[in-house]
């Protein structure tokens, strides 16, 4: 008796969980980066409250992040080409501010019981450095590469359906111009479009054209996954933004 041949089922394919870059919760739908506003600032003001580590580490950039298991600090000093690590289990239930004031905590405490012990901050520091793990990582998973975007509103961006990177000085006005057409052909109320949109659309182009006459750009740091430090400035910043290709002229 001949066996029935076997059928292959495709593998359903889950997509990635999408979680938001300040607690690590689900992100509700329609939002990008974060659940919401507060959940993203009351990470910051604690990572610039807890500085003073950093401080006394002499730490010239460092990095926070977290998966699901793990809370991860890395840290670049200096007068070190060596990037310092420190690592704690994530604790059920809490979010990831509550496990970075516990890593903060332990390391300020180990920082000063050595110090009253030598009298020696420098040696307190070396010691705690010494502690941490040296992963073989570059000097560039931590210093930050700079991004240029342009001084724009976002909703006239929003409006043409255009992105920043389409708004680099070759062809800018091109761009813009083409964008336009695109929303035009779709929007305009003489083939059935929306009034209100059509002028949002309309408002967005006379900025943007404007605006490409003397174009200004800001200058942004960081990581598009990672809270970074910069010693200079002794200050957190949060993750940016991404650049996404722009599409292919038409």
């Amino acid at each position: 008796m001949t066996a029935a041949p076997k059928i292959l089922l495709p593998v359903r394919q889950e997509a990635p969980r999408r979680t938001c870059l300040a607690c690590g919760g689900a992100l509700p739908p329609r939002h990008r980066r974060y659940c919401a506003n507060e959940c993203r600032m009351q990470l910051l003001a604690t990572l610039n409250r807890r500085t003073g580590l950093l401080k006394a580490l002499n730490i010239r950039y460092a990095t926070f992040h977290f998966t699901e298991f793990v809370i991860v600090m890395d840290m670049l000093p200096y007068d070190r080409e060596q990037i310092f690590s420190y690592m704690l289990p994530r604790s059920f239930g809490k979010k990831p501010v509550a496990d970075f004031c516990d890593l903060s905590n332990m390391l300020g405490s180990q920082w000063w019981d050595i110090r009253d012990r030598t009298k020696k901050r420098y040696v307190a520091s070396e010691r705690l450095l010494q502690q941490a793990q040296k992963p073989p990582l570059p000097k560039e998973a931590v210093i930050p590469s700079a991004l240029i975007v342009p001084s724009v509103r976002a909703s006239s961006l929003i409006a043409l359906e255009l992105r920043a990177g389409d708004l680099s000085p070759a062809n800018m006005q091109g761009r813009i111009k083409q964008a336009y057409r695109r929303q035009v052909k779709r929007h305009h109320p003489d083939i059935g479009g929306n009034a209100r949109m059509f002028r949002t659309i309309q408002e967005a182009y006379e900025k943007l054209i404007e605006w490409s006459k003397n174009p200004t750009y800001i200058r942004r740091s960081g990581f598009p996954d990672k809270w970074l430090y910069e010693g200079l400035n002794n200050r957190w910043l949060q993750p940016i933004m991404q650049r996404k290709p722009a599409p292919p002229s038409e």
